[in-house]
């Protein structure tokens, strides 16, 4: 019993004075490891006569335990203090420059709407806005659409199941138009907004895809006329595109809601590939290209918001969000804005420190 008190507090001592967690485990091995001098006293129990076991066994027990304990404490200790340490050692000083991380983008359609919302602006235009489900009546009917009008057919719509609670179809609203109709119902007139916003109709391909996005563009006022319209769209495509030789040409064409209708064409000439805007489309190496639609408002959709076209006149545009962006930055699929492609969106990502602004430049790249 005295070599079992004697050699537990040698190894009380040792666990104590162990200055890592290497010397500690020597430790262990050395008192409770398979060959330690712990575990040879336990083994030698079995050998003894009941009286001797009786008398050994608590001692060795007990040695046992006060080990363990020991070096659970002093591990616990140990790594406290490496940690401590490591903290010590690895503080961060806030006052340096942050370093260099990847950074996230803005889309280019969400740019490209800043860039339309500030150049607009500009123009006295508030932003509007509706709901993506929408009810025929709203969608269709209020357009000068009614429910046998072949321009249906061409929207390729998404309906519901359900119906309004006065019977009303509901779906997928294909144009942002009737945000006009909401507008013109809800302020009256005069009245001078844009409505950029999701759209959805069943088609995809290159250049066509379910949901893609749009901007309307209405202005009722007295005395307006498609001369008004023409200089409002040159205008904005001077900023938009950033250069002073854009030409547009209007051909007439045929909307329900507008009349007269025409289609907008902007000239264009190919450059290293792709299209570039600017330029006069009967010119040499240049051509037209058809980038929207408008006219002037129809006197029946003006019935339909409840103003007297007798008194008011307006004029309305569409174009697309999706293709204005690919003709300004390049892009030719409009497929990849929606695949979420890392990559894709790194190159044609733009800062979200880079805000547009008309007096920096709206095309200000990342």
């Amino acid at each position: 019993m005295t070599d079992i008190t004697s050699q537990t507090e040698a190894a009380l001592a040792a666990i104590a004075a162990a200055s890592d967690l290497d010397a500690l485990e020597a430790e262990r091995l050395e008192t409770l490891g398979k060959k330690g001098w712990v575990s040879l006293a336990l083994k030698t129990l079995g050998g003894m006569s009941p009286e001797e076991r009786n008398a050994a066994a608590p001692a060795i027990q007990s040695a046992r335990a006060s080990i363990s304990e020991a070096l659970d404490a002093r591990k616990a200790a140990l790594e406290a203090a490496a940690l401590e340490e490591q903290l010590a050692r690895e503080t961060i000083d806030l006052t340096l420059p942050a370093q260099a991380a990847p950074r996230g983008s803005v889309h280019p359609v969400s740019q490209v709407m800043d860039e339309l919302a500030e150049i607009f602006a500009d123009l006295g235009f508030a932003v509007a806005t509706g709901p993506e489900i929408e009810d025929d009546w709203h969608n269709f009917t209020a357009l000068n659409m009614d429910e046998t009008h072949p321009a249906r057919a061409m929207h390729d719509t998404f309906y519901f199941a359900d119906k309004t609670t006065d019977g009303k179809d509901v779906l997928l609203r294909t144009h942002t138009s009737p945000v006009q109709i909401r507008a013109m119902l809800d302020q009256g007139a005069p009245i001078r907004i844009i409505a950029p916003g999701r759209v959805y109709r069943s088609d995809s391909d290159a250049t066509h895809t379910p949901m893609f996005h749009q901007v309307e563009g209405l202005v009722i006022d007295r005395d307006i006329h498609l001369g008004h319209l023409k200089w409002t769209l040159e205008t904005f495509f001077k900023a938009f595109f950033e250069r002073e030789d854009i030409v547009l040409r209007l051909r007439p064409s045929y909307f329900p809601f507008t009349e007269p209708s025409v289609e907008v064409d902007v000239g264009y000439s190919n450059e290293g590939g792709r299209r570039v805007v600017g330029g006069h489309g009967d010119a040499p190496g240049h051509a037209w290209m058809e980038i929207g639609g408008s006219g002037m408002v129809n006197a029946r959709v003006l019935e339909f918001a409840g103003l007297d076209p007798a008194a008011w006149q307006g004029f309305a545009f569409g174009l697309g969000i999706d293709r204005i962006a690919m003709l300004k930055y390049g892009m030719n699929d409009l497929r990849a804005f929606f695949d979420g492609d890392g990559r894709w969106l790194a190159h044609y990502g733009f800062s979200p420190f880079d805000q547009p602004t008309l007096s920096a430049g709206v095309g200000a790249r990342a």
